[in-house]
């Protein structure tokens, strides 16, 4: 059972980095688990079993066991990148970015082209407030399918100067034409939005914007206008990033649309702003509830219904 769920593990890992983009689905799939089943017979038994209990650990928020297990995964594999980027996961959990990031960095280093690592090392970054200037001399930067692969980070992240700035650097291409374009035309629909906004909402919003936002979300979650509520808490976060109902909305909107690995994400950084304010901590936890239920990890999202305190 726990090697089947180790290969599970890996196949996830393999995926975004041996498929070629040119494989049906079908292919893809069969290349993966291919690779996968050649990565874990290279591994015994010992260091499957912790690294499966460092997952579940993880999973469960036992950062400290979870990192414990790791390392005794890099005693048996001091070169294994993958542990690496787990260990920088676990320690991003657990607020020690200065640790994570050095562990991060290992793992890019050693995979230039993997996004998964990249997002790691930028979300550890953005969470002291620093961007991938700061380790540039540390990572491959000169990297083509790195910098592509930061560009369409900040792009998703909508950190729409940041990825131009860096598709400046990129040669051109039709994947940086093409993201050019996109990114272009985001800017142009949030400056469209923004000004509708502000017209809709000169009354409500006039003396306190931040209540503007707040006031057009609502409206929004009644209505159910679930591609507009994205854009709006999107562009609320941008402006109060330290407000956690703007998180919540947002994560609620990615909910709705069906991205519950983004909702998580959001939901979770908006925790920590949340301060003494039960009736909100609620419905967080119901958004975490059914984001975790949609990825099938049930023991965090029993944890979070648990947390639901009624009444409020």
């Amino acid at each position: 059972m726990k090697k089947s769920l180790f290969l599970c593990c890996i196949i996830t890992w393999l995926g975004g980095i041996t498929a070629p983009a040119l494989y049906s689905q079908e292919e893809q799939e069969l290349d993966v688990e291919q690779s996968a089943e050649v990565f874990l017979e290279e591994y015994s038994d010992d260091f499957q079993e912790n690294f499966f209990e460092a997952l579940k650990q993880k999973g469960i928020e036992n950062y400290d066991k979870a990192v414990n297990l790791l390392l005794k995964c890099k005693q048996l594999d001091e070169t294994n990148r993958v542990v690496d980027h787990e260990l920088a996961k676990a320690y991003y959990e657990d607020k020690q970015f200065t640790v994570g990031e050095g562990y991060a960095i290992t793992a890019l280093d050693s995979e230039p082209d993997n996004p998964w690592y990249l997002e790691t090392l930028v979300d550890i970054l953005e969470k002291q407030g620093n961007n991938i200037d700061v380790v540039a001399a540390r990572i491959p930067y000169d990297n083509p399918k790195l910098k592509e692969n930061l560009a369409l980070t900040y792009f998703k992240r909508g950190r729409y100067d940041n990825a131009l700035k860096v598709l400046e650097e990129v040669r051109k291409s039709p994947f940086s034409e093409d993201l050019t374009t996109k990114i272009n035309d985001s800017v142009e629909k949030r400056k469209a939005k923004s000004t509708s906004f502000t017209v809709e909402n000169s009354n409500a919003g006039a003396a306190n914007p931040m209540q503007g936002y707040q006031l057009r979300i609502e409206g929004l979650i009644r209505t159910n206008s679930t591609t507009i509520l994205l854009q709006v808490s999107e562009e609320a976060l941008e402006t109060y990033p330290s407000q956690p109902y703007f998180y919540y909305a947002q994560g609620y909107a990615l909910n709705k649309a069906k991205k519950p690995r983004e909702a998580i994400d959001v939901l979770e950084a908006g925790l920590d702003y949340l301060v003494n304010d039960i009736g909100l901590a609620n419905k967080f936890y119901t958004e975490l509830a059914d984001a975790y239920t949609a990825t099938y990890n049930t023991v965090k999202a029993n944890m979070y219904l648990s947390k639901i305190k009624p009444g409020f």
